[in-house]
């Protein structure tokens, strides 16, 4: 079982992700919940680490994993990490649907600002988000090494 480092981010293209529109069909996830204070992750690099072990392990990482974030508490996120397949012993759940993503480089703080364009976008394309996932796309050790903190939005709707 590999080790969780946390210099491990491959580097992000926005390209694909920015100002799309696209669908899954039932894309596999392990589903995990981090605790947060105001929205502040308290315990996800723990949860990280357990998970992608237990992925590695298990052989059922693709290889640019995909981890969607949903901030739908201010005492905690349910987390989603892609997979090849399933997993024996997880949280496993189906994402489908169609989705609009658009990516956003900068500090975390601006969130909230990020989101609201995200809102505007989405109602510009002439569609209702049904549910908002956020794709932090590298930790913040490996942000600071590329110089850049992309965080991709995607919409639900």
């Amino acid at each position: 079982m590999s080790e969780f480092n946390p210099d491990c981010c491959p580097k992000f293209d926005p390209e694909p992700w920015d100002e799309k529109e696209f669908r899954w069909d039932e894309k596999r996830f392990v589903k995990d919940h981090v605790s947060s204070l105001f929205h502040i992750p308290l315990n996800y690099h723990a949860v990280m680490k357990r998970n992608i072990g237990a992925i590695e392990a298990a052989d059922v990482r693709p290889e640019n994993m995909i981890v969607l974030t949903d901030e739908n508490s201010l005492w905690g996120a349910d987390v989603y990490l892609e997979v090849t397949k399933d997993l024996p012993e997880a949280d496993m759940v189906s994402i489908d649907g169609d989705f609009l993503s658009k990516v956003f480089e900068g500090s975390y703080k601006n969130i909230k600002q990020w989101t609201e364009e995200m809102k505007s976008f989405v109602q510009s394309r002439g569609k209702t988000i049904r549910k908002l996932y956020y794709y932090y796309t590298t930790c913040p050790k490996c942000a600071r090494k590329y110089g850049k903190n992309y965080v991709a939005i995607l919409a639900l709707v």
